[in-house]
């Protein structure tokens, strides 16, 4: 009946059919992304589907999800929460989308044996929250002791990197990123942090350089290097020394009377340039170009311009520095100025560039990136942004917990003591949520070439002993302690995946219709307006 309502381009999918088509795309979606996880996760290769375009290697979740076009309601939520993982925390992009995998696959079996999706959602929440318990009880933090911190950092960031293409260089990044973070002093603003890209070299020659780094040139006939400097930042156009005039005409009968308009055009470039150097400032950054009269009466004037700083820079400049950005210069006196130590200009690799040294806000620093190739580039700069987001995420909230499925199995276990005081068949889904959790660790054994089965219950024997901290050392292909072995991740990442996974399985369990809308019609000629 519901059909003969519906628009004959709209579409319904009811009961069965509706919850089969939501399980598929999210088990495709999981599997999709499920060989990357762990420290022996393989990459995969995005090109676009035209053929023309940059390619794309990568083994971050949140980057392959977000490059693909999917056209099923229950993949497109697992998406978002990879999304979602990937803007709160940075790392576990692919850990959310494979445990709500998991979860549904779970699901899927108890339907077929008759228990109600209702049944399964209070049993699922009833778990999550025994779960969520004993993680938040296996949680350290040693933040007042800032050399053990430090270590900490370092081994969160080893453990996020150890997935990643650097992981050979792990070490050496973990380093660079712990030490940029703690830069910040508790700050958590990345923007004070910059990743500069250049091609050539190996990743092991990545440095740390103390300051802020622009790609840009200073203007012919200037000073290369000022100390002390008193910097104005501004988005203004400095071209009107040329004859712009749009959308009129101006006839003119001899060569002079040109002459006077340009001359009238200068004069005022003259008085924009006066009232800028009235600010009192040794350089001059603007984000739009500077022609070559501007530039020629800063040379006089003994200023550093620097032209077509891109917009992030000067954005991220303004932070650094201290300064804001004007585009009007009528009141110095309100304007407040960037200060900075010495800017200079340097070479890095083949490219001249312009480094800013002592600004105003210590925490500033740049992590130059050398590699092989821009593919190789792209995903160091990847694998390192998700390791500063991990670290600063650690440093706001600095509970830690450890990696390699020892968390999943603590939590497996805590629900697994929980089942038996639950009567109904809530607890068959309690079970089913546990087993989930399970599939973590098992897959990154399997990833890794080993028997994840084996591993798993060896896992399981090793936790209900006591050894709370034993976990899959994927290197020698047994079980061991993570916390000798420094695999160690924020309590706030593995809460984020555990909550998000558990969410959007509740959230596509409830569906019982997929009802796709017709496209909306468009009105021939003016009907409908009136």
């Amino acid at each position: 009946m519901a059909e003969a309502v519906l628009n004959e381009n709209a579409a319904m999918f009811k009961g069965e059919t509706a919850r089969m088509s939501a399980f598929v795309g999210a088990f495709a979606v999981a599997d999709l992304v499920k060989t990357t996880l762990g420290p022996k996760g393989m990459d995969k290769i995005l090109t676009p589907a035209s053929g023309e375009g940059e390619l794309t290697i990568t083994n971050d979740g949140a980057t392959i999800l977000r490059s693909i076009d999917i056209d099923n309601a229950a993949a497109k939520i697992l998406i978002n929460i990879s999304k979602t993982q990937d803007e709160e925390v940075g790392d576990g992009t692919t850990s959310v989308v494979v445990l709500a995998g998991e979860l549904l696959r779970e699901a899927e079996a108890l339907l077929k044996r008759k228990v109600h999706p209702m049944t399964i959602i209070e049993g699922f929440r009833l778990a999550s929250q025994v779960a969520r318990d004993a993680l938040t009880a296996s949680g350290v933090d040693k933040s007042v002791d800032q050399e053990q911190f430090k270590k900490d950092l370092l081994e969160i960031a080893k453990t996020t990197l150890s997935s990643k293409l650097v992981t050979d260089s792990k070490n050496h990044f973990a380093n660079l990123a712990v030490e940029a973070v703690l830069r910040l002093k508790g700050g958590n603003n990345l923007e004070h942090i910059q990743l500069l890209k250049k091609s050539g070299g190996t990743m092991a020659d990545s440095y740390l350089a103390e300051g802020f780094i622009l790609e840009k040139s200073i203007g012919v006939g200037q000073p290369k290097r000022v100390e002390n400097a008193r910097i104005l930042l501004a988005n203004t156009s400095m071209d009107t020394d040329k004859i712009k005039i749009y959308g009129s005409r101006v006839r003119v009968s001899e060569l002079d009377q040109v002459e006077a308009i340009e001359a009238v055009e200068k004069e005022k470039m003259k008085a924009k340039v006066d009232k800028i150097l009235a600010h009192k400032c040794d350089v001059f950054i603007n984000r739009q170009l500077i022609y070559n009269y501007p530039e020629q009466l800063f040379a006089d004037a003994g200023v550093m311009a620097i032209e077509h700083a891109d917009f992030e820079g000067i954005e991220r400049l303004a932070a650094v520095t201290g300064g804001e950005i004007v585009s009007t210069f009528d009141r110095p006196d309100i304007v407040s100025l960037g200060e900075c130590a010495l800017i200079e200009e340097t070479m890095i690799g083949e490219d001249k560039v312009i480094r800013f040294s002592g600004v105003k806000s210590g925490a500033a620093c740049t992590i130059v990136l050398r590699g092989a190739s821009s593919h190789v580039l792209d995903e160091a700069d990847r694998s390192l942004h998700d390791a500063l987001c991990v670290l600063t995420a650690t440093v706001k909230n600095p509970h830690t917990t450890h990696g390699g499925g020892c968390a999943e199995t603590l939590m497996a276990n805590a629900i697994d003591k929980a089942v038996p005081k639950v009567e109904g068949k809530k607890s068959l889904a309690m079970e089913a949520f546990a087993r989930a959790l399970r599939q973590m660790p098992y897959i990154i054994a399997e990833n890794a070439g080993l028997d994840g089965a084996e591993l798993v219950t060896q896992l399981r024997a090793e936790h209900h002993k006591g050894n709370s901290t034993a976990g899959i050392d994927v290197q020698t292909g047994t079980v061991g302690d993570m916390s000798k072995l420094g695999i160690r991740e924020p309590m706030k990442l593995k809460l984020h995946v555990l909550l998000s996974a558990s969410e959007a399985t509740e959230m596509i369990l409830r569906v019982d219709d997929i009802i796709k809308c017709a496209p909306r019609q468009r009105q021939q000629g003016m009907q409908g307006m009136h």
